[in-house]
């Protein structure tokens, strides 16, 4: 068995098939460091261009962009084939960056991001749906290996990039890097990649799910706007309008044939919809990211670089869960599954009292330490069960739904990682963070890592009803 693995790790690196795992796990990579890059140096875009008011919107458009992009690319894969659907989603990268290269301003940076997000989301989304196409069955699970790991090597060099560029004062250079690199992968997509693949989906009777689409896309575009405005009212009049569009996108699932998620995910509480509120829940806990890098420079006193890596630690605390807990069967992943919110609520905890009060000098080191193992903490309580939360979301879906479910972990997690931005930037604005003082500042981190551990206190109880369920 063990030259079995052996033999197909070699195979998956060998050959044309290397040459193609290179091109599929790049994609990845390229959309994985833009994320930590541009959550590094936006504090120093900020500060160049202005739009703090418009701080989380980065985050919150480039993500909506990426929910459209993940959910065509079946459909462009299918139209253009390989090589078309890779080079226009590289295509649409490149302009995103050169805008956000070029900004006078942060609406046109705004603009950029937005494109960027749709040829990201296009390249990552992608990434797993060529698994099945290019590969023999028997290199799948190594595929998706590597391709989930490439999240881990995008922790090592978006901070670096984003915190290099910023501490040099040219931000812009951070973005204007992508484009030599995004002419280069293209080149190369298009002597790699197949024009046409026998083993591609063919059938074009399926239609795309448009409404449930643009309803997800207003909802998160419409929190977003209520973000924007200090007054409490228009805040949580939208929050009311986006959970009123959340019903009639329940209402299309359960009556259209043409569906983002499986036919009994509205089914009463089903498994399947216990488990798309777990992620959903520990995604939206995961939002703080956008904001810590700000906090430890402002607060802390940290350079954009150190801020960068210290923020990274909970993608890295995420990818050693996932190593650690993967191959757990029986209680043991029950355990991971059950665990893995309560040690992300712990550390959002810790984080709402550590980083609002910056110690004196003498403390300082003790106040960092417990601000990295806390960080390291939210990322490794949601990696813990993640895998085994998204192999059932397979394995629980009906044969006809198989696609459907495969595609939705990609949808459902974008989608939950937009909206708890929108609801981040909304809870900073509302306590103080627009006005850049330091006790603004530490009032808006605190009310936000305590709203944000909201999240995984109820993914506690959804993640022991997933429990209970039999396996």
């Amino acid at each position: 068995m063990h030259l079995n693995n052996n033999s197909q790790w070699r195979d998956l690196f060998s050959g044309r098939n290397g040459a193609i795992s290179f091109a599929l796990s790049f994609g990845v990579v390229i959309h994985a460091i833009n994320i930590l890059m541009a959550t590094t140096i936006l504090p120093s875009v900020v500060t160049d261009i202005g739009g703090m008011g418009l701080y989380a919107w980065n985050t919150t458009l480039f993500v909506a962009a990426s929910i459209i992009g993940s959910v065509l690319s079946a459909r462009l894969l299918n139209l253009l084939g390989a090589k078309g659907a890779y080079l226009t989603g590289t295509i649409l990268f490149f302009i995103g960056s050169l805008l956000c290269a070029i900004a006078p301003k942060m609406e046109v940076m705004l603009i950029g991001r937005f494109v960027q997000g749709l040829g990201g989301g296009l390249l990552f989304a992608l990434s797993y749906a060529m698994v099945n196409i290019v590969y023999d069955q028997a290199l799948w699970p190594r595929a998706m290996a590597l391709i989930s790991g490439m999240w881990g090597v995008a922790t090592l060099i978006g901070p670096a990039i984003g915190g290099i560029f910023a501490q040099l004062d040219a931000w812009r250079y951070a973005f204007g890097i992508m484009l030599p690199i995004m002419l280069f992968y293209g080149i190369y997509l298009w002597f790699i990649l197949p024009k046409n693949d026998s083993n591609a989906p063919k059938s074009t009777s399926q239609s795309l799910p448009y409404l449930q689409l643009i309803i997800l896309t207003v909802a998160v575009l419409l929190i977003s706007s209520g973000s924007l405005s200090s007054s409490l009212t228009i805040n949580l009049l939208s929050i009311v309008a986006v959970f009123g569009l959340i019903g009639v996108l329940i209402f299309c699932e359960k009556r259209f044939t043409v569906r983002l998620l499986p036919s009994n995910t509205f089914k009463g509480l089903s498994l399947h919809a216990l488990l798309y509120l777990t992620i959903s829940l520990l995604a939206i806990g995961m939002t703080c990211e956008i904001f810590v890098p700000y906090y430890l420079q402002s607060l802390h006193m940290q350079t954009p670089l150190a801020s960068g890596y210290m923020s990274a630690l909970m993608a890295l605390g995420w990818t050693v869960a996932e190593v650690i807990s993967a191959s757990w069967q029986g209680a043991k992943m029950r355990f991971s599954i059950l665990s893995g919110p309560i040690i992300v609520f712990i550390g959002l905890v810790v984080l709402a009292f550590v980083i609002p009060n910056p110690m004196l000098q003498s403390e300082n080191a003790i106040s960092l330490f417990i601000i990295l193992f806390a960080l390291f903490l939210v990322g490794y309580g949601i990696g813990f069960g993640w895998p085994h939360l998204l192999t059932r979301i397979l394995q629980a879906a009906s044969t006809q739904d198989k696609d459907i479910a495969g595609a939705s972990i990609t949808t459902v997690q974008l989608f939950a990682t937009a909206l708890g931005s929108a609801f981040a930037g909304m809870i900073v604005n509302l306590n103080g963070f627009n006005s850049g003082t330091p006790e603004g500042l530490s009032s808006s981190a605190s009310a936000l890592f305590l709203f944000l551990a909201l999240a995984p206190l109820l993914a506690i109880y959804t993640a022991w009803k997933i429990t209970r369920c039999s396996y």
